[in-house]
């Protein structure tokens, strides 16, 4: 007898380790990029290109955090508001 076939409800587990992976993954690119614009910045030796694009990668990891941050809040606002945990629990099949 082989593995059992997989069925809907297997979906949400998927779904939750897709997601997770990829608020992993925004945090790891995050890191980097201030990690990137902070050593361009030490580095720029005083070039006023080089610290530009040195601020404008800082600018941008700055901006990806808020809007990671801000979409997280939101959803948790939206929950909180309707009462639900669903907005945030993905779950295909309710007992």
């Amino acid at each position: 007898m082989g593995p059992a076939p997989a069925t809907l409800s297997n979906l949400e587990g998927i779904f939750e380790n897709v997601v997770t992976s990829l608020l992993a993954l925004g945090g790891i690119v995050l890191f980097i990029m201030f990690l990137s614009g902070g050593f361009k910045y030490l580095t720029s030796g005083g070039d006023p290109k080089a610290v530009e694009g040195a601020k404008k990668t800082l600018t941008t990891a700055i901006g990806g955090l808020i809007m990671l941050a801000g979409s997280f809040l939101i959803l948790k606002i939206i929950a909180n508001f309707t009462g639900t945990d669903s907005i945030t629990t993905f779950k295909i099949i309710r007992p």
